[in-house]
């Protein structure tokens, strides 16, 4: 029996390799698919890379790729002293506002670092995954303040962008940005903030409808005595301040503090469908389909490993189909970020770039509250889409960057109060990044001044759209007016 046993398992072996063998590769096309789904608009290069392999093959050499740390050498001033509260209160009225003109600038610069992580990454992927997890575990800049701290977060977002969820949300539920951000800093016995308490179950884990106002009130009793300590802005347990009574959360009683209440939500079946499902909306198609959800949500619960359920989620084939019915709207960040790392572009001015990010509505390191984005279709309203024409037609604007940038830190007094929106309004208008246009041209068989042939239009469409274009270009076009046309259609803000 055990020898016959061993010839099926070497059969079944056999098959499997046989099946995967047979798979054929992906091709640029579905290659350009899964590249822009996994990360931003991809470069040529990535393409031809990719198209070569299968599509688990490609999924796997993406997740093989990931990083726990960014490549962009950190802002000089992440180790500059922590102002504590009760400093800033003690301050004269000049000094204050030199800090907070201090912090504006440093939140500035926050900004223009990530975005040059995300456009110069080796690892798309986990700048998607780090992104993502800024719109799920949700901190704003304007309430916490200290640019510090919201560095300090997005390191730990992308620390475990793709490892352990389990880790990951014990970690968050610690982060000083976010104990700032939903006042669980000044949660005590007998005075319990409930604010964490009540997002961690409804936006973080479980989604609405799988507890009750009582878990709530009971579980904002266990997270009591975390805190901050305010001279080094690190998480600190303060024991006095909490509520060591018995405690009943979702069924389970005990003296529960806030890492067993993390526990109870883990064992939660919901949860692990709730970031599938949201997974699936970021990655798959604006509709999940429930079955495979579930499917996937069981395998992720076992072990927590994120990479399951993004590599489960990349290999539906929803996610290599052109298919107008599944596409998903570029996010600002998606977009600017495909446009230059698709382009071969050169970022030049990374604050104005993000400037012009947060005039598209995706101010980054400043959801607009707990919720975060809502993204899909709420992405393009009539400001939103002008903002998002008004910054490629600028990236193909032939005006060349000015020695004097006004990308430098927002030096002026912040007295006069129009100065700062005049210079944020400045930065947003201006031209933030060097296309080559004639390189990117020159890859569709296409020059700028030339009139562009049916079949190189064919192939720029094929590069630049994950659909077709909602009007095909007219005959006698000139490339470069071309580009700009195809750049412009609607089908470019979809991915």
């Amino acid at each position: 029996m055990l020898r016959v046993l061993g010839v099926l398992a070497a059969l079944m072996l056999w098959v499997g390799s046989a099946c995967a063998a047979s798979e054929p590769p992906l091709g640029p096309h579905k290659a350009r698919l899964l590249l822009t789904r996994a990360g931003f608009s991809p470069s040529d290069a990535d393409v031809s890379t990719y198209s070569a392999l299968t599509h688990a093959g490609a999924v796997d050499q993406l997740l093989a790729g990931v990083r726990t740390s960014a490549a962009t050498p950190a802002p000089v001033w992440i180790e500059e002293r922590f102002v504590p509260p009760r400093e800033l209160r003690a301050m004269t009225d000049d000094a204050r506002r030199a800090e907070i003109q201090k912090q504006v600038r440093m939140g500035l610069d926050l900004r223009g670092w990530w975005l040059r992580e995300m456009v110069n990454s080796p690892s798309p992927l986990t700048e998607r995954m780090t992104l993502f997890w800024h719109n799920h575990f949700v901190s704003a800049q304007p309430k916490v303040r200290y640019t510090q701290l919201m560095y300090r977060q997005n390191v730990l977002l992308r620390q475990h962008a793709l490892g352990r969820f389990d880790q990951l949300l014990h970690e968050v539920a610690k982060d000083p940005a976010m104990l700032i951000y939903l006042d669980a800093a000044s949660s005590r016995r007998g005075a319990p903030n409930e604010n964490f308490a009540r997002e961690v179950m409804e936006l973080f884990t479980l989604g609405a409808g799988h507890y009750r106002e009582d878990d709530i009130r009971q579980a904002a009793r266990a997270f009591t005595g975390w805190s901050i300590d305010l001279d080094s802005g690190q998480y600190t347990f303060r024991r006095l301040q909490h509520d060591g009574g018995e405690k009943t959360v979702l069924g389970q009683t005990g003296n529960l503090d806030g890492d067993a209440v993390l526990d109870v939500l883990l064992a939660q079946p919901a949860t692990a469908e709730f970031i599938v499902r949201k997974l699936w909306r970021e990655f798959v198609s604006p509709q999940p389909d429930e079955g495979r959800v579930r499917s996937i949500a069981t395998a992720f619960r076992n072990g927590w490993n994120i990479a399951v359920p993004v590599r489960a989620l990349l290999l539906q084939p929803e996610v290599v189909a052109r298919d107008i019915d599944n596409a998903l709207v570029k996010s600002p960040a998606e977009l600017v970020v495909g446009f230059l790392r698709q382009s071969g572009g050169e970022l030049t001015r990374p604050v104005a770039a993000a400037v012009s990010i947060a005039g598209m509505g995706q101010n980054l390191f400043s959801p607009p509250n707990v919720r975060g984005w809502p993204g899909g279709e709420a992405w393009i309203n009539t400001q939103t889409l002008l903002a998002r024409k008004a910054f490629l037609e600028r990236g193909l604007s032939d005006r060349t960057v000015a020695e004097t940038s006004i990308d430098e830190p927002m030096a002026t007094s912040m007295k006069d109060d129009d100065t700062p929106r005049r210079r944020l309004q400045m930065l947003e208008q201006s031209t933030s990044v060097r296309i080559d246009t004639e390189a990117w041209l020159k890859r569709a068989g296409m020059a700028p001044e030339r009139v562009a042939i049916p079949a190189s239009r064919s192939k720029l469409e094929q590069m630049l759209l994950v659909v077709p274009p909602t009007a095909a270009t007219g005959e006698g076009v000139l490339g470069l007016d071309a580009l700009r046309a195809t750049l412009l259609d609607p089908a470019y803000q979809l991915k």
